[in-house]
């Protein structure tokens, strides 16, 4: 039996609470969220489900008091600078920690210094930390990765993720820039609050696996802009308004491109698909037509990796260093 501490209850929080009740083998002993309009409540209730007999607490050391965990689930922000005193915090506290922060998933390259600091805390306190999800933490990057375990030889890597939208959660929608205009859009990319976080954490989790050193990395952002009005999500979208977003990183090595990561993200998408392409000997061509709700994903992945994180050795960890996160059910 793992048990484990919920921090951070907002949409996505909420709906691996739902998740982690439905499986044998986990337990919640504990929540964590200090926005005044979370703490105090039942967790059940608040989670739309039976009360579970958890006060949602508004710091870890009160939810702690008296509880015995293994594991904290960390749902909280998408930037490491922010969450690395909730995750030094928690490694004192002596739990290992998953978490859905983007840029956690691989910040060796991107923030080498802030990511040693969590791996020595880590270490010292011996604990271990992950950060994963469904993309950064699967499509876009480790399952290319185990693709390639079958070639001889790969050339280049291009992943392609076109997702519908309409059936994410509403906080997803928001930060894909839904029902802006384009100089909003445009205002909100330049502030650094509206994009898909992850893709450049992804190019360089493939590079290390496949023993690369990328010269540089480049990526692109644009809105992608309704072509009629939409009322498939979760506001009406005029035409001619933004509905999503399309970014697209490039990994080289000298001038040769050979890491491209395509995503995609609109409202009302009409052609969702997850397509892996690896070039080499042999290629490969993958694809999931429909592509992988990344809401259902991401709860279940960061359910099934607290079985992984729990067989590793202490120290800041990403998915190529866990044992398989396979769907498990029991103790």
């Amino acid at each position: 039996m793992q048990n484990i501490v919920q921090i951070g209850l907002g949409s996505l929080g909420q709906n691996i609470v739902r998740f982690a009740t439905e499986r044998s083998g986990i337990k919640i002993v504990s929540a964590v969220d200090p926005a005044p309009d979370k703490v105090g409540r039942e967790l059940g209730n608040l989670c739309s489900l039976r009360p579970l007999g958890i006060t949602v607490c508004k710091d870890l050391k009160t939810a702690l008091k008296g509880k015995n965990a293994d594991v904290a689930i960390l749902t909280t922000v998408s930037s490491l600078k922010a969450i690395e005193k909730q995750i030094e915090e928690i490694a004192m506290a002596g739990l290992d920690i998953v978490s859905t922060c983007e840029e956690l998933s691989f910040p060796w390259r991107t923030h080498p210094l802030i990511a040693e600091r969590i791996d020595k805390i880590c270490r010292k306190q011996n604990v271990a930390c992950v950060g994963t999800g469904v993309n950064p933490g699967f499509i876009m990057d480790y399952l290319p990765c185990t693709l390639s375990s079958v070639c001889q030889k790969v050339n280049s890597i291009k992943v392609t993720r076109i997702q519908n939208a309409s059936n994410r959660r509403v906080s997803f929608q928001q930060k894909i820039g839904t029902g802006l205009t384009r100089s909003r859009f445009r205002a909100k990319e330049a502030d650094g609050t509206l994009r898909h976080v992850g893709l450049v954490e992804s190019m360089h989790m493939i590079a290390q696996s496949l023993n690369w050193k990328l010269d540089r990395t480049t990526e692109s952002l644009k809105p992608v802009i309704a072509k009629r009005t939409i009322t498939s999500g979760y506001i009406k979208i005029n035409k001619g308004r933004a509905c999503g977003v399309e970014q697209i990183g490039r990994g080289y090595i000298g001038k040769k491109e050979v890491i491209r990561l395509h995503f995609r993200a609109a409202v009302d998408e009409r052609e969702p698909v997850d397509t892996i392409e690896i070039t080499g000997n042999p290629t490969i061509k993958s694809t999931i037509p429909g592509g992988v709700n990344g809401d259902i994903a991401t709860c279940a992945i960061i359910i099934n990796a607290i079985r992984s994180i729990s067989a590793i050795k202490p120290g800041l960890k990403t998915m190529l260093d866990l044992p398989v996160p396979g769907y498990f059910q029991g103790t």
